[in-house]
């Protein structure tokens, strides 16, 4: 039996570099033969730290189990900034290592926990977004009115970065402030407002405290599902609110699940999806290129990026997608073969939703409905509007909509 590696050490510092590291931390890194990190990181430790060190190279994410392998006979520490476990390399050293067991970690302060401790706000009310990375837009499903974020900044043009993006998504009034070298000798805070951020960049260590305030005019968007129609951009292939807001209902995302939306049109269906939880996942399959790439314009608009967009006709663009917990068809549930490949596709426990306005594809979800049970249910809505001097009803097409849950 070959012995064990040793365990890989993760010691967390912050600004204040070695003088903020605890005892064990600093046994750690005396004791270590080999010291992994960023080069601001390792030029904070003392020469009293013998162990050779090593910088990270770029991209850092592949290179970490080449780089773990290289050194597996020796002792390793590995520095982060902050709690490695909160948006750190802790992460990542797990999946590469196979066991948390494989690693002991050693946490200094988050940015976070420095900044809800300067600002006075409670760390457990504040929402954390992290842009090192990741997309601005992900910013953007996180704007509410007199909700407080907190910012992880990718380098020094953050903060001019998120000013301009709260301008564009009608939140200029937001009060904007900048805590750069948190902890350190060289802390400093810098504030504003969006809608006239006057700063030039500054350090890049950094991050990025918001008490957000929409100007008067802007669109109120929701946290759950059914945002205005008005929401989207789209050239009328659009699942009107009210039947978005019962569509997703049936689908009833849960945090980490995947989600097809197939015909996606503007892709309202997979957008509201992913904005229920950060966890959730979706593909959106659209056949028509246009509208492909609207989908992907209204998916950053409203703050989910990271919405797969496949350009393609199904069944046949499905292929080779990932398993997912649900579907949704919401356009061309009559070509040959679609219903059985979505229904194949989803595992035990999945669920299938379609919605349809057409009498062929009524007909057939009837049909489906015989087969699998579920539930087969009509949505009709209607909108007053004027009538002559007086007030009618106009009605909406009705939408015939079938869910259902695999059983096996």
């Amino acid at each position: 039996m070959s012995p064990a590696r040793p365990v890989v050490t993760v010691v967390g510092l912050g600004a204040d570099g070695w003088d903020g590291i605890g005892p064990r931390g600093h046994e750690a890194l005396r004791a270590a033969e080999v010291v992994i990190g960023g080069p601001r990181q390792l030029d904070l430790l003392p020469a009293e730290c013998a162990a050779e060190r090593v910088p990270w190279p770029s991209p850092l994410r592949p290179a970490v189990p080449a780089l773990l392998a290289a050194h597996a006979d020796r002792r390793v520490c590995v520095l982060a900034s902050g709690d490695p476990m909160f948006y750190g390399i802790g992460r990542t050293l797990v999946e590469a290592l196979g066991d948390g067991a494989a690693l002991r970690v050693l946490p200094h302060p988050s940015s976070a926990s420095h900044a809800c401790a300067r600002l006075g706000w409670p760390l457990e009310e504040t929402e954390v977004i992290s842009l090192v990375g990741r997309p601005l837009d992900c910013l953007a499903a996180a704007l509410h009115p007199r909700r407080r974020l907190l910012v992880l900044s990718a380098g020094a043009d953050t903060p001019a970065e998120v000013a301009a993006l709260l301008r564009r998504r009608g939140f200029g009034p937001t009060r904007m402030r900048v805590l750069e070298q948190l902890g350190g000798d060289r802390e400093r805070l810098l504030e504003g407002t969006a809608e006239d951020w006057p700063h030039p960049p500054g350090d890049p260590l950094n991050l990025i405290a918001l008490e957000c305030v929409a100007a008067a005019d802007t669109l109120r968007l929701s946290a759950v599902p059914g945002l205005p129609d008005e929401a989207y951009e789209h050239d009328g292939q659009l699942t009107k609110r009210h039947v978005r807001a019962a569509t997703l209902a049936a689908l009833a995302p849960a945090p980490g699940e995947l989600l097809w939306d197939v015909g996606g049109g503007s892709g309202s269906i997979a957008i509201e999806w992913l904005r229920t939880h950060r966890g959730c996942r979706a593909v959106s399959v659209e056949r028509d290129p246009a509208r492909a790439e609207r989908i992907a314009r209204n998916a950053a608009t409203l703050g989910v990026p990271g919405l797969r967009v496949v350009t393609g006709a199904a069944p046949a663009a499905l292929a080779g997608l990932p398993t997912p917990d649900a579907v949704f068809i919401g356009g061309g549930a009559t070509a040959p073969g679609l219903l059985d490949a979505c229904w194949t596709a989803l595992p035990a426990g999945g669920r299938l939703v379609a919605n349809t306005v057409t009498l062929e594809s009524e007909a057939l979800l009837a049909d489906w409905y015989r087969r699998y049970g579920g539930e087969l249910v009509r949505i009709a809505v209607a909108h007053a509007v004027p009538v002559g001097g007086f007030t009618g009803w106009r009605q909406a097409m009705p939408v015939t909509q079938w869910s259902a849950v695999k059983s096996s």
